[in-house]
């Protein structure tokens, strides 16, 4: 069995040796290295070609994010893994722009961390729920309310305004009672409210309707 090759980076010894113990345990990984710091990984993974770096953040000399832009520029086939304690949006954010293909927390149980190391092997891509959430809210957050909304939701949403029932706007837009309801669903979540009457005043207030 063809083992994934691993190559780790941190700047403290006993998370080094932590991790290539529990790594080699799992019998289909081999540890081919360590680096103490974003320079060391960068020149070792030009001589090892690992198929993953498991990357820390914060480390002298040169950072894991400029370490993993190198990387990723010369060696765009070795996955980059950031394996830090920093569950911030701002650092995944920047990661993930530099190419890493997973982002995860130093918490992560042993078990998981392999089936994530194992999954980004097979050509999937990893980010920790808890920053995951935080980067879909700031996705969100900027964007307007008519972008969110698709333009049949939004002619419901005038429909609704202007006083129609379910049964009423279905026969109008020649569409199913069901598929009214299930657009009704949508627009209520999409704009976080729980009824019709929320769901017309946001409208307004967001200059959604007519």
């Amino acid at each position: 069995m063809e083992k994934i090759r691993v190559l780790i980076a941190d700047d403290h010894t006993l998370v080094r040796e932590g991790l290539r113990a529990i790594l080699e345990l799992a019998g289909d990984v081999e540890v081919v290295g360590e680096a103490k710091d974003g320079e060391e990984a960068v020149q070792k993974t030009r001589e090892l070609t690992p198929d993953i770096v498991l990357m820390d953040i914060k480390m002298p000399n040169m950072d894991g994010l400029e370490a993993t832009r190198l990387i990723k520029k010369e060696l765009p086939q070795v996955n980059v893994v950031m394996l830090t304690m920093y569950a911030d949006d701002e650092y995944a954010r920047e990661a993930i722009k530099g190419g890493a293909t997973g982002y995860v927390l130093k918490n992560t149980p042993r078990n998981t961390l392999l089936e994530i190391l194992r999954g980004i092997h097979r050509g999937e891509a990893f980010i920790q729920p808890e920053v995951t959430k935080g980067l879909l809210e700031e996705i969100v957050r900027p964007a307007s309310r008519e972008k969110i909304l698709s333009d049949r939701e939004r002619e419901i949403l005038q429909l609704m305004a202007d006083g129609l029932t379910n049964k009423e706007i279905a026969k109008k837009l020649f569409i199913g009672l069901e598929t009214v309801k299930s657009h009704a669903r949508n627009i209520f979540a999409k704009l976080e409210v729980s009824d019709r009457a929320q769901a017309v005043a946001k409208g307004l207030r967001e200059h959604l309707l007519k």
